[in-house]
C-alpha cells in the first residue's frame, strides 16, 4: 500500500514564488514592507533615544531626588521618579497576578455555571478595553469614598483625597491583569488531558491536580504574562497622573515608616518626562530625554525577559519537562 501514494514533487522557495500570480507576488511585497517598516519604525525610537539619552544621562541623576522648583534644569535628577516606577509596578503586578491566575484557573478548570463564566470573561474583555484614563477616573471617585479612607492622605475636616500608591497600584493592576490571565489561560488550555488523567489516577483530587500540577507547570507562562503585564504598568502616565498626583518627589504621608511611602504621593518616569519635555512645564528637555532612556531601558530589558522565558519553555510542553 505505501508503494501506492504518491507525493507531490518538492519545489524550492523560488519555484514556488514564481508560479504564484502576479497579485500574490504584490501582496507578499507589501507584507515583507509592512513588516520591514515596522522594524525600522521600532529601531529608529531606540536608536534616536539611545543617542539623545547617552549625550544628556549623568550618573548623578540616577542618584539625586529632584528638587522642588519650576526651572527643572538647574535642579536635582530623577532618583524619586525611577523609585515610583518600581514601587508601582510591584504593588500593580502583585495584586494582578494572583487575580489573573485564580480567575484562569476557575475559567478552565470548573466555569460553572456558564453564565457566571461568560459573564467573567466579558468583564475582563471590558477591563482590556477600556482607556486608562477612564480606569484612572473611576478608580479616583471610587477611593475618594470614607471607606478606603486609610489608603491614602485625609484632611483634617475628613476629605479622602484618593491619590497614593496603593490606590494607584490598585488601578495599575486592572491594567495588568488582561495579560496574566490570558497567558494562564492559553497556558492551562493547551496542556494536554493525558496530564490531568493521569494525576487523577494516582489518587489526586481536581483541587490537588490543580496545585501541584497544572499551574507549575503553566509559571513559565504566568511569569510572562505577569512581565507583558508590568511593561504595561511601567508605560502609564493616565493613572500616575490621576491617582498618584504625578509629583516630582515622594511625599510620604502618616507616622509608620514604609506604610507612609504607600499611602503617599509621587510620579514615575512616565510623568517626569513628561513635565520636563517641551511640552510640559518643566523647562529641562536634556533630562526628558535621559529618563526617557532609562525608561525605555528599563521596558526593553522587560521584552528580553519575556524571550528569556520563552526560551527557557520551550524545552518542553509549557515547561512539564522542569515541573
Amino acid at each position: 500500500m505505501a508503494t501506492l501514494g504518491l507525493r507531490a514533487p518538492r519545489r524550492s522557495r523560488h519555484e514556488s514564488l514564481s508560479s504564484w500570480r502576479i497579485r500574490d507576488r504584490i501582496g507578499l511585497a507589501l507584507c515583507w514592507l509592512a513588516g520591514l517598516t515596522l522594524c525600522a519604525v521600532a529601531g529608529a525610537i531606540v536608536l534616536y533615544m539611545a543617542v539623545r539619552g547617552v549625550q544628556f544621562l549623568r550618573p548623578e541623576l540616577l542618584f539625586t531626588a529632584p528638587q522642588a522648583t519650576l526651572d527643572q534644569s538647574k535642579s536635582g535628577g530623577f532618583l524619586d521618579p525611577i523609585i515610583g516606577t518600581l514601587l508601582l509596578t510591584v504593588i500593580g503586578i502583585a495584586i494582578a497576578t494572583p487575580l489573573g491566575v485564580c480567575t484562569a484557573v476557575w475559567m478552565v478548570e470548573y466555569g460553572r455555571p456558564r453564565w457566571l463564566a461568560r459573564m467573567v470573561e466579558t468583564g475582563i474583555e471590558v477591563v482590556a478595553g477600556t482607556p486608562d484614563i477612564v480606569i484612572a477616573i473611576f478608580g479616583l471617585a471610587l477611593f475618594q469614598q470614607g471607606i478606603f479612607s486609610w489608603l491614602s492622605f485625609t484632611s483634617a475636616d475628613g476629605a479622602v483625597f484618593g491619590r497614593s500608591f496603593l490606590t494607584a497600584g490598585a488601578a495599575m493592576s486592572l491594567i495588568a491583569l488582561p495579560m496574566v490571565f490570558g497567558a494562564t489561560r492559553e497556558a492551562l488550555e493547551a496542556m494536554p488531558r493525558q496530564l490531568r488523567e493521569a494525576s487523577y489516577a494516582l489518587g489526586k483530587t481536581q483541587a490537588a491536580t490543580i496545585r501541584s500540577v497544572l499551574v507549575p507547570a503553566a509559571r513559565p507562562s504566568i511569569s510572562t504574562g505577569a512581565v507583558l503585564g508590568m511593561g504595561r504598568i511601567v508605560g502609564d502616565t493616565a493613572v500616575v497622573v490621576v491617582l498618584l498626583g504625578a509629583s516630582l518627589r515622594v511625599d510620604p504621608t502618616g507616622a509608620i515608616p514604609g506604610v507612609d511611602v504607600l499611602r503617599g504621593t509621587g510620579g514615575t518616569l512616565t510623568s517626569y518626562v513628561y513635565n520636563n519635555s517641551p511640552a510640559g512645564e518643566g523647562g529641562a528637555p536634556e533630562k526628558a530625554y535621559a529618563a526617557a532612556f532609562v525608561l525605555l531601558l528599563i521596558v526593553l530589558a522587560l521584552n528580553a525577559s519575556v524571550e528569556l522565558i520563552s526560551r527557557r519553555a520551550g524545552g518542553g510542553v509549557l515547561g512539564l519537562g522542569r515541573s
